[in-house]
């Protein structure tokens, strides 16, 4: 079994479709490690503002098939395949790591270069992964977080999952 950590946003009806991906993944992957709810500006584009979480579970669905199946909720989800990078997204699933895997597998640079660059990546992650070490970097995430220095801006926003409440404002 791999631990596979997730990045999730949306800024296109947001609330609806991370918990339509939350669901999803809840479906396929079984338990999830859930991180709060932040908001976010636009990162390389102006637009809306975005959610971002971080999801993580363990899976023995090799890494090829999982970002098949990420592909699939995204584009079920009312992503439009050839988007621009830098776009409005109903729901935006980035694989942060996979195990322990590092360098370019199966198309997928692991583990993601966001982790170390962008607060709505890391803050995330950090939260329901503060102790592991960036596979990379050596750095647990709760350090790397620590020594975050940027101006980007993200806060708490109220989010509600089956019944429960994963983040306040």
């Amino acid at each position: 079994m791999s631990e596979v950590f997730l990045s999730l946003g949306s800024n296109t009806s947001r609330y609806r479709h991370m918990t339509i991906a939350l669901d999803t993944l809840s479906q396929h992957f079984g338990p999830l490690m859930l991180s709060r709810v932040y908001e976010s500006e636009s990162v390389g584009f102006q637009g809306t503002l975005f959610l971002n979480m971080a999801v993580g579970f363990s899976t023995d669905i090799p890494l090829a098939d999982l970002a098949a199946q990420l592909r699939d909720i995204e584009l079920s989800n009312g992503r439009l395949p050839n988007a621009p990078k830098f776009s409005p997204r109903t729901l935006d699933i980035d694989i942060l790591s996979y195990g322990e895997l590092t360098g370019c597998h199966s198309g997928i640079e692991l583990p993601r270069d966001e982790v170390l660059y962008n607060a709505f990546v890391l803050l995330p992650l950090t939260e329901i992964a503060p102790d592991h070490c960036h596979p990379i970097d050596g750095r647990s995430y709760r350090d790397l977080w620590a020594a975050y220095s940027s101006d980007q801006k993200l806060w708490r926003v109220p989010f509600q999952w089956q019944g429960s409440n994963i983040s306040e404002g």
